[in-house]
């Protein structure tokens, strides 16, 4: 019995001292990437599966952990470190460890099929940014949009709108693809960030989750929005003991299929 004991607090402590040194060098990574200029420039992805981090200005900043991102960055790099390596776990797709950070006029844009615009109630794209993404898209892309919520939409239903005016911006049924691909999701659980758990345990959001897509004309989800959702705030404290692990599990199950959707449609 007290070798079992003895067994299950080594076990205890070696856990701690990993979770501990995995979020020392993140932060570490964090605060020698405060200015995200990427030393690769012309470099190729790091992997045959990368996802493209979407940089755009903004004097905002937030974050969690003592770390203050502009608002494109938040949730770097925890986020990745998590999601990327349960994706690894998940499927045998040749994955990088962390994110690429690309303003969408760089043209190694097209070398990723997979890009993340994330805080988009901050996103103010020039015409320069929407015609590059729009090309970017109906030559194959796919496009995932995180965090916002309330009065965020209008900013992203205008600048979205920018991008393709004549196509509808729709919800997203439950037996489209993207939704059946690996992991089959048939509840539309909300996921929250971690400050929408401040409030006694109860979860306080801006309004019902949706899920908003735009489909190119053979049917293929180009965008998707996840409205007043924080999928990247569940990966990023998916080793945070006061967070929901249902609800990092389920945002790692709806971060698999889009992944595996990019990269088959």
């Amino acid at each position: 019995m007290e070798r079992k004991q003895g067994q299950a607090r080594r076990s205890k402590t070696l856990r701690r001292i990993t979770t501990a040194g995995l979020l020392a060098s993140c932060l570490a990574v964090a605060a020698s990437s405060q200015n995200f200029k990427d030393p690769t420039v012309g470099a190729m992805p790091d992997a045959d599966f990368q996802i493209a981090r979407i940089m755009y200005a903004t004097g905002a900043r937030a974050g969690s952990r003592g770390i203050a991102q502009p608002m494109w960055a938040v949730d770097y790099p925890l986020a990745e470190a998590h999601f990327l390596a349960a994706l690894r776990r998940y499927t045998d797709v040749d994955t990088s460890e962390d994110t690429r950070h690309l303003a969408l006029t760089d043209d190694r844009l097209f070398q990723y099929p997979y890009i993340w615009i994330q805080q988009p109630g901050y996103w103010n794209p020039s015409e320069k940014d929407i015609e590059r993404l729009r090309e970017y898209l109906l030559r194959g892309g796919f496009l995932m949009l995180d965090d916002f919520h309330g009065r965020d939409w209008d900013n992203f239903e205008y600048n979205i709108r920018r991008v393709f005016p004549d196509r509808e911006l729709m919800d997203i049924p439950k037996d489209d693809a993207s939704m059946q691909i690996f992991f089959d999701i048939d509840q539309r659980t909300q996921i929250p960030g971690d400050r929408h758990l401040r409030y006694g345990g109860q979860v306080q959001m801006e309004g019902p989750p949706e899920w908003k897509g735009i489909y190119d004309d053979d049917h293929r989800l180009m965008v998707i929005a996840n409205y007043n959702m924080d999928i990247g705030d569940a990966w990023e404290h998916a080793d945070d003991p006061g967070y929901p692990l249902p609800m990092t599990a389920f945002a790692y199950q709806l971060g698999v299929n889009y992944v595996l959707y990019a990269l088959t449609h």
